[in-house]
């Protein structure tokens, strides 16, 4: 059925909650699994790097958080076997409390938005709410929070999430794309984000990542050796990446492609990063422009195929998956990097952008106290604006209606999830054990 009027739209929304009803988000089913955990997760580490998989399991093994975090392909599995709405948006895929940052925008400014999209991917919007809804629940407990406040928190968010979808209807799109999201400052983790990513300069990345190649006066710099976080790249590899610099600048916008020419690579190296992440290949350029003083580093970040790809065979994915995760971004984001873009080196995929030029994120300490609820609301309002933008803020209303019943849904999805994850987090450890014993 081809939906068209606005009318039509948020009816298409409202009917949907026959198919699905609102009370049914709180369901989860652990024993609908057709694979286990552990075999999930050692399946999403094929073609990653052998030598960094152990490290990957050890960030994982050191708190349900961080195994949350290095997940996505469990819970991508598990919510997909759960009823859908079938209304789509574009996904940031791996919703979470630290995965939302403060970064610069193209003019200087800095923004607070939704800054991670290795899984994006379109799908249904309820998707993105149920990964935030557990991770609040996770982080709220690791801060100190008992489960019961860490549940609220979630009442916090989809209700804000539901709130603002619901002004987003009403608004012109135009209007709509435009809209700020205010009072981020005086959130105290979101302050405290902002105030990291002001120092986070390309000249603090310059003395924190690089060093002089020799001891003799005004000698180029080169990255320093941080093994296994920062190992330097030399010879055919190295020349392999910086070649991989051609096809991106060709993709870029003309005035983006002008700033860059000014640029010369002076170094490469191999970085690890995150910990969903950790495996996969990320090199780490660095230029400089005007001299030592004018210093830029881009990311060059290897990107596979998302999590929830096989589970959405509708999805219609651009055959590139840097291409995928910097569309994706765009899509969500109001303001982005304005070196976004995407690459090829050999047969593999790659994202490029700036690295950590103004970047902070949130610490978990900053969730203690009234910060977890404050901290919710804007997640909520991110993903609503982001989902708004890519998606269809009639439909979703339209489905949301105006009671608190989703939202009471998800936070008790929100804890059922959590629980399961530490019973996971718990086997990956006793695995983790028994190999060592063995």
């Amino acid at each position: 059925m081809q939906v068209t009027t606005p009318q039509e739209r948020r009816a298409f929304g409202q009917a949907r909650r026959k198919q699905v009803g609102r009370h049914q988000h709180a369901e989860f089913k652990p024993k609908a699994r057709t694979s286990s955990a552990r075999a999930l997760l050692d399946h999403s580490m094929r073609g990653r790097l052998p030598a960094l998989i152990k490290l990957k399991y050890e960030l994982m093994a050191q708190s349900p958080f961080n195994y949350f975090r290095g997940a996505t392909a469990v819970m991508a599995a598990d919510l997909s076997v759960l009823p859908a709405t079938s209304i789509n948006s574009q996904l940031c895929g791996d919703a979470h409390v630290r995965n939302l940052g403060a970064y610069a925008a193209p003019d200087g400014r800095l923004v607070f938005d939704i800054n991670d999209f290795d899984e994006t991917i379109r799908g249904p919007f309820e998707w993105d709410l149920k990964r935030m809804a557990a991770s609040l629940v996770l982080a709220g407990c690791e801060a100190g929070h008992k489960q019961s406040s860490a549940r609220q928190a979630v009442v916090c968010c989809i209700e804000q999430y539901c709130s603002q979808m619901r002004a987003y209807s009403r608004m012109p799109r135009l209007e709509m794309n435009r809209a700020q999201v205010h009072r981020l400052g005086a959130i105290e983790p979101i302050h405290a984000a902002l105030t990291k990513a002001e120092r986070a300069t390309p000249q603090h990345l310059l003395e924190m990542l690089t060093e002089p190649a020799s001891a003799k006066k005004g000698s180029p710099r080169r990255f320093k050796e941080m093994k296994p976080i920062l190992t330097r790249v030399t010879g055919a590899p190295a020349a392999a990446v910086v070649a991989s610099l051609e096809p991106y600048r060709q993709m870029l916008e003309p005035q983006r492609r002008l700033l860059l020419s000014f640029y010369q690579p002076m170094d490469v190296a191999f970085k690890v990063v995150g910990t969903g992440s950790v495996g996969l290949r990320d090199y780490c350029i660095y230029f400089e422009g005007n001299g030592p003083s004018d210093p830029l580093f881009l990311q060059i970040k290897e990107e596979v195929a998302s999590a929830y790809a096989p589970y959405l065979p509708d999805a219609h994915p651009v055959p590139d998956n840097g291409q995928r995760a910097a569309e994706g971004q765009k899509a969500m984001q109001m303001q982005s990097d304005p070196f976004l873009g995407w690459t090829r080196i050999g047969n593999r995929q790659y994202l490029v952008r700036q690295l950590n030029d103004h970047k902070g994120s949130i610490e978990l300490e900053d969730l203690r106290g009234s910060g977890l609820a404050a901290y919710a609301e804007v997640c909520g309002e991110l993903l609503a604006r982001g989902h708004a933008r890519s998606g269809d803020p009639l439909m979703i209303s339209g489905y949301l209606g105006s009671g608190g019943g989703f939202a009471e849904a998800l936070a008790k999805f929100g804890a059922l999830y959590a629980d399961q994850t530490v019973k996971d987090w718990e086997d990956l450890k006793r695995a983790r054990k028994g190999k060592s014993n063995a």
